[in-house]
């Protein structure tokens, strides 16, 4: 902890990396408390995992029993709205009410003003006449306006925030550390809005528990500085599971537009009279043209491809190594006028005008929703497009997917089951929305279980010369074992092979027969699991993780168990933030290497990080790329799995990898796939190399010196 305050007073950013289980959130966020207490900033602790949000609560509410710390949780507005209307709509409506209560306020002002005056006329003072006169005449201009709000729409929750006393609620909300369900229920129950109560009472506060997105969204993050009252230099971030922020950055910074809202934007503009109509229909209607035109040359009525198309988006790579991609192309092929530029400037402008209309329009209770503006979204994308399209570590394609039933994505035309497209710009390297956030911000404390190799972390978030901090397993080292079994290498190729799947089965049979309790076994994917699920016969209680299920019940059901094995895929949800304590689960079990999907989106943050990360010359490193964006994110996938056991001094359990590339012998005999050299040197060093057949033998010694079995352990 001393190490992490004296970097904050240097104003240096953190990587913390310590094994599951250890207390990293407290010891990053009791020195970031204390340094922002003697220095007025801010601390926003921050995570993309629903337990650990509720993990934070518990640790800040525990601080507040001992520490004058003032707490807030932070959610978006979706969940904690009592009328459920979006973004758009909730500003035009905390906008209008808000202008209703001022003029509310104003009104009440003058007619005490008035009575102060009459008083004063009646006691014969000769110029209170006069003076009560202007103001009547001000009061009724004041009621004009206000007769005004009757037909406008307004928010009654916000009313009341704006009108009723919100001490008793602030002096609770203080008082612990309220989750935001807390704080929905209490302001519900008093007519309230909840949200925007927090957003006031921001201001001021020791620390926020808030969501990735609070962050890492630019123009979220802008507001959300405004919220807190602080310049970002005043404020110090924890991030929590930090190796997530590289995904979870790039996924910000990708940018979309549809085929829909081209088609919308295009009727929108049908439906305009303004000179700039003609420029901006030239270039949207051109762009739109140009999306169809790709698509449809490799995935139209009639090609091979078209019946790959499902209703879920299906990449099409359109990029070219040598030249601008095959829709900037077809968009220059196609476009006549007096330049495209020019065009979309018009577009932008009128897009621009159209929004503020709209506003006003809902405003003045003109039209029941606030209508967005699709010129404005698709003129703004193309500017994005256009500009970025082919800049270093860009990556350009389009998605296509089929309309689903009638009515669907804002159509209603009767075209189910027609192909449309989407353009997008994805972001290969994450820098681009990181460097400028820490560059900003006083300090940030990154902390994970696997945030090694420091450097990488570095490079692909863009930090200069971060404070580093590694601390392996701090519990007894005979309380656990790792083995890598020498098992078949499940190389996608072979994974359909008899005798692979059924070493395979063999090994996990030994596994679970052997385990005192709960085991978890993890795969490459769900598919891999359900064939396991299915292949594996034992006495214990099988559970079965699929995709697009409730994961947190499932864990419960599993936990409540005392001889079950858990099937899951390591890229779901129960492999990293989940606690399996004590009983809850003895060995976990990672079968194979669990790489991505290595599909082109993949090859395009393949190649953006040779290029940034590889050098150049007789000293590049050729293989920087695969490492950077596909090794190294999959072991600290794998090395997330194996910390779900084994979490306090007390615990116990055994780790295993299931497939040679983990073993010391494919450094010799596989090197070009061994995986064994990326984990750090004090996890490598633990792993112990077993032949199949031996596993259990290991796990019987091992949990037998333990006294771990329940009467006599089984025979192997």
């Amino acid at each position: 902890m001393g190490r992490i305050y004296d970097a904050l007073g240097d104003g240096r950013d953190v990587l913390f990396e310590g094994a599951c289980g250890t207390g990293k959130t407290l010891a990053s966020l009791t020195p970031a408390l204390e340094y922002g207490r003697e220095t007025d900033k801010t601390v926003v602790i921050t995570t993309n995992v629903h337990q650990q949000t509720r993990q934070f609560i518990e640790e800040a509410s525990a601080i507040a029993q001992t520490e004058d710390l003032r707490a807030l949780v932070f959610r978006g507005k979706a969940s904690m709205c009592h009328i459920d209307v979006g973004y758009e709509e909730c500003q035009a409506l905390r906008d209008t009410t808000r202008e209703q209560v001022e003029l509310e306020r104003e009104r009440a002002e003058l007619e005490r003003r008035q009575r102060e005056l009459l008083d004063a006329s009646q006691a014969g003072e000769s110029e209170a006449a006069e003076a009560r006169s202007a103001v009547m005449n001000d009061l009724d201009a004041i009621e004009d306006d206000l007769s005004e709000f009757e037909d406008q729409a307004t928010c009654e929750h916000y009313y009341r925030n704006l009108t009723a006393d919100t001490d008793e609620f602030y002096a609770w909300l203080y008082d612990d550390v309220r989750t935001p369900d807390d704080i929905y229920a209490y302001a519900d129950r008093q007519g309230l809005c909840g949200y925007e109560l927090l957003k006031e009472g921001m201001d001021g506060v020791d620390l926020v528990v808030a969501n990735y997105h609070h962050l890492l969204d630019p123009m979220i993050r802008e507001q959300f500085f405004r919220w807190l009252g602080r310049d970002p230099e005043d404020v110090i971030a924890v991030f929590d599971e930090a190796h997530n922020v590289e995904d979870a950055a790039r996924e910000h910074a990708r940018r979309t537009l549809t085929e829909n809202t081209l088609g919308q934007a295009l009727d929108e503009l049908e439906e305009t009279d303004d000179p700039r109509v003609e420029a901006a229909r030239n270039v949207i209607r051109t762009y739109r043209d140009a999306l169809e035109t790709t698509y449809g040359e490799t995935m139209g009525p009639g090609t091979v491809r078209e019946a790959e198309v499902d209703d879920q988006w299906t990449d099409l790579p359109i990029a070219n190594e040598d030249r601008k991609d095959d829709l900037t192309l077809s968009f220059l092929r196609a476009y006549t006028g007096p330049g495209y530029r020019e065009e979309l400037e018009r577009a932008l402008e009128l897009g621009q005008e159209l929004d503020q209309r709209y506003e006003e329009a809902y405003k003045d209770g003109e039209t029941t929703v606030r209508k967005e503006c699709q010129t404005l979204q698709a003129a703004t994308f193309l500017e994005a497009w256009f500009d970025d399209s082919d800049s270093q570590g860009m990556y350009p394609v389009i998605s296509v997917r089929k309309k689903a039933d009638d009515g669907q994505d804002g159509l209603g035309d009767g075209s189910a089951g027609e192909i449309y497209g989407r353009a997008e710009l994805y972001t290969c390297i994450p820098e681009r929305v990181t460097r400028s956030l820490f560059g900003d911000l006083h300090a940030a404390v990154l902390m994970s279980a696997t945030l090694r190799p420091f450097e990488v972390t570095e490079d692909v978030l863009g930090l200069t010369d971060p404070e580093t901090m590694a601390y392996g397993a701090q519990f007894p080292e005979e309380r656990r074992r790792t083995y890598a079994v020498q098992a078949p290498a499940l190389f996608a190729s072979e994974r359909d092979d008899p005798a692979t799947q059924d070493a395979v089965t063999q090994v996990l049979e030994d596994v679970i027969r052997f385990t005192p309790g709960n085991t978890l076994a993890f795969f490459p994917s769900y598919a891999e699991a359900e064939r396991y699920y299915h292949r594996v016969d034992t006495d214990a209680k099988r559970y079965l993780d699929e995709p697009a299920t409730p994961a947190n019940e499932l864990r419960e059901e599993f936990t409540d168990g005392e001889n079950g094995v858990l099937f899951s895929s390591l890229w779901g949800t129960l492999t990293e933030g989940v606690s399996y304590d004590g009983d809850d689960a003895r060995t976990v079990v990672v079968v194979g290497v669990p790489y991505p999907h290595l599909d082109d989106r993949m090859d395009a943050v393949q190649d953006a990080y040779q290029v940034a990360f590889g050098g150049e010359g007789p000293d590049a490193d050729e293989g920087a790329g695969w490492r950077y964006a596909v090794e190294i994110p999959t072991v600290r996938k794998t090395r997330q799995a194996l910390g779900r056991v084994v979490r306090s001094p007390t615990d116990f359990g055994a780790r295993i990898l299931v497939d040679r590339r983990y073993t010391r012998d494919a450094e010799i005999e596989m090197r070009e796939y061994a995986v064994r050299g990326t984990f750090p040197p004090e996890e490598r060093a633990e792993m112990i190399d077993v032949d199949p057949e031996k596993l259990k033998f290991g796990l019987l010694n091992f949990y037998n010196d333990l006294d771990a079995y329940d009467g006599d352990p089984p025979k192997p």
